[in-house]
């Protein structure tokens, strides 16, 4: 790996020396290494002057923050056709100057490169970091694409819908020959097999944002959800899940789209657009598709269930019918036909003897109202030898009411006769 501020001149010159060392090793004396010769070799290589002690310029990505405090990061470059980039170590004395570290930044690192000889790659050891810019420019474009999209209600809450419970195929947008399809192939035909379209594209390069939006048209609503995936990267490399092409091709398809763009940390703008996220491929073959296991299990639950309640209520009737069986049975309805006659009969007999003594009693009493009626009555009045004096059809009740001459009806109990008043005398008592 080439040092990114190295000019050309230094370049050669560093390249010459580098030639001149290992042709010193290919001497007829020294054709044959242990593994931990040459490996002590390479890191004398790597321990030359012009190598400690620099400083490089590029963008940051893949950081890491240990729970040791030490700092684990790359710095990369893109610069036309070419791309490069060094893997990066900034232990946990120097970290704390280095807060503001985030992937995207493009900083100035100093340090050096050496061997690591455990794992046979070199790494390039920071001592300090200072910010070149406040964010990378693609970083900050990513930015500004955000903003755009949000505008334009791409990732609003409303727009989301649910991935289908039961889909009967499944859609995969993502490389061909990546290991990300076998885990969503294997995924799927653990948990609940059925269908796989594949919409292969390339998921990395300067074209690969196109490709990808164009996948996506090709296989929307021809099954019943789809998965946008890659497997982990640098935000380089994940560039391309940013572009508002993708974005968008996400947000227009008529069915439901999960995104799974590299691992749990990283987020792009296609996530945002997806119906749902998921933190990895092999998450989204989980998400989209249900466990025919936990199916089985909740199955078997429900059934026991349903056959727990049957037995309740099929022994619940059976003492019904029992019951019923055992009411209707034909000497016991004959002993209830029988008790209910004796009660009728019963219940009738005293009916009849209360309405005798009601009747009778009522006979007496009628008895003793008509002497009461009789008593008083006008006619007995009459026999007695008593008379109504009427004048003008209306009963005389005094002697005032009669002059002489006038002409009375006297009525007495046999009959009536008629008389004419001679005279009449006032104050005599009966």
């Amino acid at each position: 790996m080439v040092p990114f501020d190295m000019g050309l001149p230094r370049y050669k010159f560093w390249m010459s020396g580098l030639q001149k060392q290992i042709g010193d090793f290919e001497s007829p004396s020294k054709k044959e290494f242990s593994v931990i010769d040459l490996s002590l070799l390479i890191g004398d290589l790597f321990e030359r002057s012009d190598l400690q002690g620099i400083t490089v310029i590029g963008e940051v990505t893949n950081f890491k923050r240990h729970g040791s405090g030490h700092l684990y990061f790359s710095l990369s470059e893109q610069r036309d056709d070419k791309a490069a980039m060094v893997n990066c170590v900034m232990w946990r004395r120097e970290a704390g100057s280095a807060q503001f570290l985030e992937s995207g930044m493009k900083v100035r690192a100093e340090g050096s490169i050496s061997h690591y000889a455990p794992q046979g790659k070199y790494q390039f050891y920071v001592n300090r970091l200072r910010k070149e810019e406040d964010r990378g420019a693609k970083f900050v474009l990513v930015e500004q694409w955000k903003r755009e999209l949000e505008a334009e209600g791409i990732f609003a809450l409303e727009r989301k819908r649910p991935v289908p419970k039961f889909p009967t195929r499944v859609g995969v947008v993502t490389s061909e020959t990546g290991a990300v399809l076998q885990d969503i192939k294997n995924i799927i035909a653990r948990r609940f097999p059925l269908e796989i379209w594949l919409s292969p594209t390339l998921v990395q390069g300067e074209e690969a944002h196109l490709r990808i939006a164009e996948a996506i048209r090709r296989i929307d609503g021809q099954v019943d959800v789809i998965i946008v995936c890659r497997g982990g990267g640098s935000f380089e490399d994940l560039f391309p899940f940013n572009h508002p092409d993708v974005a968008r091709a996400v947000a227009a398809c008529r069915v439901p789209v999960v995104s799974a763009i590299g691992h749990e940390v990283d987020t792009t703008l296609c996530d945002f657009a997806a119906d749902l996220r998921a933190p990895t491929p092999s998450a989204a073959a989980e998400m989209v598709v249900p466990d025919r296991a936990a199916l089985s299990l909740e199955l078997q639950v429900a059934g026991d269930f349903m056959r727990t309640a049957l037995v309740r209520r099929l022994g619940v009737s059976l003492e019904e019918v029992g019951d019923l069986r055992e009411r209707i049975r034909p000497h016991r309805l004959l002993r209830r036909l029988t008790e209910r006659r004796e009660y009728v009969d019963e219940i009738g007999e005293r009916l009849c003897r209360a309405l005798q003594v009601r009747i009778g009693r009522g006979r007496a009493e009628l008895s003793e109202l008509c002497g009461l009626l009789t008593g008083v009555s006008p006619a007995r009045a009459l026999s007695l030898g008593y008379a109504f004096v009427r004048r003008d059809g209306k009963i005389v009740g005094s002697v005032g009411e009669i002059d002489a001459g006038d002409r009375l009806e006297v009525t007495l109990s046999d009959g009536t006769f008629y008389v004419v008043v001679q005279e009449v005398k006032h104050g005599s008592t009966v």
